[in-house]
């Protein structure tokens, strides 16, 4: 994946220390109750739609942009779903990040499901009895994604 030009710069600063970083992801629920994954480029795992934002960008925003330049899928946030964080990870050159992580519902609206940029290999639609495997934490979005009307969970460590 390639690392945005403002992560970049602020590495050029602070090297490889911890960097706080807003993270977006979605449950993409089509017609038919499908929901839309993508097969990371990176480590070859199925995820929902995941994406950082950029400096200034608002979280819903930020993730029907991400969706569309990831999968060329046009999608509406239809409410927020979950508050957490993600992290430490440390990458392979040794960067370390903590996201926050806003997960959000959302509606397709338009386009054919497609790998659209370099992060992905393989995007699809899967019925919720066909997911590929998926993290736990993943699972769980999506099962607060089909819960009508629950609260916001907040993770609380």
């Amino acid at each position: 994946m390639p690392v945005p030009e403002f992560i970049r710069e602020i590495r050029e600063k602070i090297g490889n220390d911890p960097l706080w970083l807003p993270g977006v992801r979605g449950v993409v629920l089509d017609e038919e109750n499908r929901v839309l994954l993508c097969q990371r480029a990176d480590n070859g795992r199925w995820t929902l739609i995941t994406g950082m934002l950029e400096p200034g960008e608002h979280p819903a925003p930020g993730l029907i942009r991400e969706i569309f330049e990831e999968t060329a899928v046009v999608a509406e946030t239809e409410r927020i779903l979950a508050v957490g964080v993600i992290g430490p990870v440390t990458y392979p050159n040794g960067d370390v990040c903590d996201f926050l992580d806003i997960a959000f519902k959302c509606r397709y609206l338009s386009g054919e499901a497609r790998v659209n940029d370099d992060e992905s290999i393989a995007v699809g639609w899967f019925a919720l009895d066909e997911l590929p495997e998926i993290s736990t934490g993943h699972r769980e979005t999506i099962r607060l994604a089909l819960e009508p009307g629950t609260a916001v969970a907040y993770q609380r460590d």
